[in-house]
């Protein structure tokens, strides 16, 4: 349809909720490419190596789409449960011990949150990969620190 018509399609780093395998999820996936989609973005994950891996399975499906990664700060602990639960992603132990440190500060919570996902987009983009999407959750402080951190590395 031309270049001003992008159609964006969900995958999932550690495997859809309701996929009997993280193989059936791709087969499907390679549907969605084949239906028209040229580009993807993940669901939030938090342990970059997952993505990695992912990002390998997909390849070796014979998707070559650019895939965009769907990075969620951590602000406050009561995003926690509900965003596993959504997502099936993993908590890695550098951010279950953040959230242990510093979870019942709101304040200390929204500061570490934003750092850890500073740290995750700096990794992914020095990993190359084709964009980042911010799930912010209307909360426009957040794109605004998180912007400001990296705003160097989109210029290089």
């Amino acid at each position: 349809m031309g270049d001003k018509f992008n159609i964006l399609a969900a995958c999932y780093p550690a495997g859809h909720s309701e996929s009997v395998s993280q193989k059936a999820d791709i087969i499907n996936l390679k549907k969605k490419i084949d239906a028209g989609a040229n580009e993807l973005i993940t669901q939030m994950f938090f342990d970059n190596e997952e993505f990695y891996r992912f990002r390998d399975l997909v390849e070796v499906a014979g998707i070559d789409v650019p895939i965009e990664a769907g990075i969620m700060p951590i602000t406050n602990t009561r995003q926690i449960e509900k965003i596993i639960s959504l997502s099936g992603a993993s908590m890695p132990a550098r951010l279950t011990r953040l959230i242990s440190k510093y979870g019942m500060n709101d304040n200390a919570m929204f500061d570490a949150g934003i750092s850890f996902a500073i740290s995750q987009i700096v990794e992914l983009l020095s990993s190359d990969i084709c964009g980042i999407h911010l799930y912010t959750m209307n909360n426009p402080q957040v794109a605004l620190k998180i912007s400001n951190a990296i705003k160097g590395l989109l210029e290089f």
